[in-house]
């Protein structure tokens, strides 16, 4: 997941502290939180009642597993319900666009992930990611992971490289569909590495994952929580990772550049609000959010999806959430990406 960024680029995005563009969308929402007061009144308040926060995946998935604990930090925090509402459909959007929709009080919030940045690449959606939206927090990156089918004959990544140009367009790659962060990534190597591989999507990683432990796919680039039992039992070969912040304990390998190949990438999760969030409460968030990252138990949850604690300053965050987007934006484009 997800829609890696490069760690390079998550840090020396942090010098990009403007906030997400205005919209037109902006002066509605304003309009539609019209007898809640003033920014400054609701933030003197915030909050006084229960905040939502918005997961737009079904329960059970890596966005749902950050967020659960999450919530239960920040209840205890501000001494309000911080309830989780799970929103999904239509690749994420549906929720992503309540949330965007929703008054800017601070008692809607969004815990996305990369998906958030690949969508609107490859999409139209119903709202702009670069405009809609307050970065608030970001919670954690993860390193995707190159594997290979049991009997690929490349065993690292300069391999594979080295490989697929001697075989261009023959060797394979599995996804979990059009468009998803599994495809991109891998679009993504491809350009960075002037290599021509063929896609071929399937409906979840689940069954991907299965055809590759059976030698029915060759390559995938995947989240580690997908594929870290089979290859902890052998049953697929682990050839680098895309990034080097990956929790202890997690199966062995290097990371691409380690490997020789000039190719960095990692996922993130992370907390959204509608544009036009007031300041103080944005802030406060964002305070909150990175004391309840320090937790080590916090730090346990985000090992099980293969994450990272990554506390930044909210004006950071948006920066590099600006980057992302414009990043898979032209990854789509360069690579002729699009899902109607």
């Amino acid at each position: 997941m997800p829609a890696p960024i490069a760690r390079r680029s998550l840090l020396g995005a942090a010098g990009l502290a403007l906030p997400l563009a205005a919209s037109a969308g902006g002066a509605a929402r304003a309009q539609g939180a019209e007898g809640g007061g003033t920014a400054a009144g609701t933030a003197a308040s915030w909050p006084n009642r229960p905040v939502r926060i918005v997961v737009p995946f079904p329960p059970g998935g890596s966005n749902d597993a950050v967020a659960r604990p999450l919530a239960e930090k920040l209840q205890a925090r501000f001494g309000q319900p911080f309830v989780i509402e799970n929103r999904p459909g239509a690749g994420s959007t549906i929720g992503t666009d309540f949330v965007a929709k929703s008054p800017p009080d601070g008692h809607t919030l969004l815990v996305t992930s990369s998906s958030f940045a690949t969508s609107a690449a490859v999409q139209r959606t119903p709202y702009d990611a670069a405009r809609d939206f307050d970065a608030v927090a970001l919670l954690a990156t993860a390193p995707l992971l190159l594997v290979g089918a049991p009997d690929f004959p490349a065993h690292t990544v300069r391999d594979v490289v080295r490989l697929a140009k001697e075989r261009p367009g023959r060797i394979n790659y599995g996804s979990s569909g059009p468009g998803g962060i599994n495809h991109l990534s891998m679009a993504r190597f491809c350009l960075a590495t002037g290599i021509e591989l063929t896609h071929i999507p399937y409906r979840g990683m689940g069954p991907a994952a299965t055809d590759l432990a059976a030698g029915n796919v060759q390559l995938i680039m995947t989240t580690l929580a997908s594929v870290a039992g089979l290859v902890r039992d052998g049953r697929i070969r682990a050839i680098c990772y895309t990034d080097e912040g990956r929790p202890e304990g997690t199966p062995d390998a290097p990371t691409a550049r380690q490997g020789g190949v000039d190719f960095e990438a990692s996922l993130w999760w992370g907390l959204l609000a509608p544009r036009g969030l007031p300041a103080p409460v944005r802030q406060a968030l964002n305070a909150a959010t990175n004391e309840a990252l320090t937790d080590p138990g916090l730090a346990r949850y985000l090992a099980g999806e293969g994450a990272v604690p990554a506390p930044r300053p909210a004006d950071a965050w948006n920066g590099m959430l600006l980057a992302d987007v414009a990043r898979w934006r032209e990854v789509a484009t360069r690579a002729n990406i699009r899902i109607e």
